[in-house]
């Protein structure tokens, strides 16, 4: 990877596997009743509203099973089985890798780096969750299945009927979604947190497009500023190949939300009106390359930083920026994927910002193995920890990283 930034090293610890026989404690299984709506608590950890009482600042949030508390036993990693999409094959008719984010959790198992039981176990985002970003008009066109193929680029699925539609491709989009939203949460909890699917940042509140069907940034950010207190400022840092004109449109006027944009100026989308709502925007050329790439994200990372301290990051890590990638047209390494990664929770860890990173593009098959050595480096550099998560940005470990962390980027302005 080059010149490589020393950072105080964490031991990997090899985490207990299931218990042969004994449910996983962070796969809870949904409770029994309608979604949100039902009955009982808002989800949230605290005692459900009496119906009708306004919530402050007005209206009254739904309730969803999407922001029910989490053991701190588990790692703030966000995944279900339901995120794959298989199909008789259809899924094999789109470059994207329908399958990725399983092999992602396989890798981190293989290297002890989590198991079963400590992985938290995404829910499917209910139409209520959906509502809160979506219009229903939106939604409702999602049940024509040439809507849907559409959206996801996969022709076929024009021919099935929408009830398979729903339950093989959108299921597993909602499902994403609901884990995005998930981790939201989590990481302004544990001050970090991932979600091995999500960034679906094509999609905004009425229109989808290049396999996102549903705005699961622009979710998790309207939940947080809807539910937690304190949050009311976002950054979102978008180094997908691909402009995010999804969460773009959806906070065209909001101040509320910095959006950073770094992507091929070549490629899909080219949408000039949602341009209108970047802050900071890098548009790359053709076959950029590591060296100038990562000096573009770091210089542009620390200003975006520097310009606004938000609550929350998000930060959609999309792969397809390497090399050989057949739809993001730019040639950074594996190497330097993994130390783009490290730059941007650098930043975050360095100012004690909350961050949330979802996966997003890439259309390679080896794009699992290097989102996987990727969430390991940080682990291997203390930028991502159990001990960290259950502490939070007050943990002294955290404290003793971030000096370590202005260190090394001092000695790196010296080479």
């Amino acid at each position: 990877m080059g010149a490589r930034v020393s950072l105080l090293r964490r031991r990997k610890s090899a985490l207990r596997p299931a218990r042969p026989g004994s449910a996983p404690r962070c796969l809870r299984p949904r409770r029994a009743g309608p979604g949100a709506g039902g009955a009982g608590p808002r989800g949230d950890g605290s005692p459900a509203r009496p119906r009708g009482a306004p919530r402050p600042g007005g209206g009254m949030p739904h309730r969803t099973e999407l922001y029910e508390g989490v053991p701190p036993t588990c790692w703030p990693i966000v995944y279900s089985p339901d995120y794959n999409i298989t199909f008789m094959g259809l899924e094999k008719l789109h470059p994207f890798d329908a399958g990725k984010w399983g092999k992602v959790i396989n890798f981190l198992k293989e290297e002890k780096l989590i198991g079963d039981d400590l992985i938290v176990q995404a829910r499917e985002a209910t139409d209520e969750d959906l509502l809160v970003v979506h219009t229903r008009r939106y939604l409702n066109k999602l049940k024509w299945s040439f809507v849907v193929a559409t959206i996801t680029e996969i022709p076929p699925v024009l021919f099935l009927p929408n009830f398979l539609v729903q339950r093989k491709v959108l299921k597993p989009l909602r499902t994403q979604t609901g884990g995005t939203i998930m981790a939201g949460k989590l990481a302004v909890d544990r001050g970090w947190a991932i979600n091995v699917g999500g960034g679906f940042h094509h999609c905004s509140s009425d229109k989808g497009g290049g396999f996102c069907a549903y705005a699961d940034i622009t979710l998790a950010i309207k939940f947080l500023f809807e539910r937690v207190p304190g949050v009311s400022k976002a950054t979102i840092i978008d180094l997908d190949a691909h402009q995010g004109n999804g969460h773009e449109r959806d906070f065209m006027n909001d101040h509320r939300v910095y959006i950073m944009d770094v992507y091929n100026r070549y490629i899909y989308p080219g949408d000039g009106f949602a341009k209108r709502a970047i802050k900071r925007k890098v548009e790359l050329e053709w076959g950029t390359e590591d060296t100038e790439y990562l000096q573009k994200v770091h210089t542009h990372v620390e200003g975006a930083l520097n310009e606004l301290k938000p609550d929350i990051i998000v930060y959609n890590a999309g792969t397809d920026i390497l090399d050989g990638d057949p739809l993001g047209g730019l040639a950074i390494s594996p190497q330097g994927i993994v130390k783009r990664d490290e730059v941007v929770f650098k930043a975050a860890r360095r100012r004690g910002i909350p961050i949330l990173m979802v996966t997003s593009g890439g259309y390679q098959k080896r794009t699992a193995r290097i989102i996987a050595d990727s969430i390991l480096n940080l682990h291997n550099l203390g930028l991502i920890d159990k001990e960290l998560a259950a502490g939070g940005a007050e943990n002294p470990k955290v404290e003793q990283m971030i000096r370590d962390s202005v260190t090394d980027l001092t000695n790196l302005s010296l080479q």
